[in-house]
């Protein structure tokens, strides 16, 4: 992937607010790849000393393909305070996905179990209450709205109340509608708009509570790429 200059939404002394592009890893295994921690170091040292490396001072993460929204603290009580606000779910996150096919529902709350896939380690697979082999796997919970119908796709905003890892396109998967270009939550001969060579996943807003005790909120329009993708579909008068 071409590096790119990293887009900064936001900045104060306690928050780093950017926009993530796709097909850059927040974090990676793999020492000799370049990821979004690494290129918030060398511009913003500072955030080394915030968390542990390779993470610093990065509060929750995106997936490789998934563009938008990223927090980071840039010391370390700021660190614990927005950490804070994630685990008791208070942090208010929105997401853009375009999904294969038509909702049964306009609207509705994806509630399930979610673990790894015993036959694939890359993915995650939800389970049910009840069913076998579900001791350890965590609760997740997925809210969404259809906003507009195309041919073959609806157009959704998705607002997880949890954040495990994969959850919104195992979630959509899971529906029988799964994240339109995604290649690893995916059925057979699933159909991709053209021009689409990512998962149309987009982090759009975060709402949070700030240190001085004011709630703010940011935002991350769509992508020039993928609006081009929506402008091709053909649209639907009735969701």
């Amino acid at each position: 992937m071409q590096e790119k200059e990293i887009e900064v939404i936001y900045e104060d002394e306690n928050l780093l607010v950017v926009d993530k592009p796709p097909g850059l890893p927040v974090i990676s295994r793999n020492r000799a790849e370049r990821t979004l921690g690494d290129l918030l170091a060398e511009k913003y040292p500072e955030i080394k000393r915030v968390g542990k490396p390779p993470r610093y001072g990065i509060i929750h993460r995106l997936d490789r393909d998934t563009s938008g929204i990223i927090l980071v603290a840039k010391n370390k009580e700021a660190l614990i305070f927005f950490q804070k606000q994630f685990r008791d779910k208070k942090v208010i996150k929105k997401y853009f996905a375009l999904v294969v096919g038509s909702l049964k529902q306009k609207e509705g709350e994806i509630r399930t179990l979610i673990g790894r896939n015993p036959k694939n380690r890359l993915k995650q697979k939800v389970y049910l209450p009840g069913e076998p082999k579900t001791e350890g796997k965590r609760l997740a919970v997925t809210y969404y709205k259809a906003i507009k119908k195309f041919r073959d796709y609806t157009l959704v905003e998705v607002i997880p109340e949890t954040g495990r890892k994969h959850q919104i396109r195992c979630h959509f998967l899971y529906l029988g509608n799964p994240i339109a270009g995604d290649k690893l939550y995916r059925f057979k001969n699933q159909p991709c708009p053209e021009g689409l060579n990512r998962q149309f996943l987009h982090a759009y807003y975060v709402k949070l509570q700030m240190p001085n005790g004011k709630e703010k909120e940011f935002k991350s329009d769509l992508p020039k790429e993928l609006k081009v993708v929506l402008s091709k579909l053909i649209p639907q008068k009735e969701l």
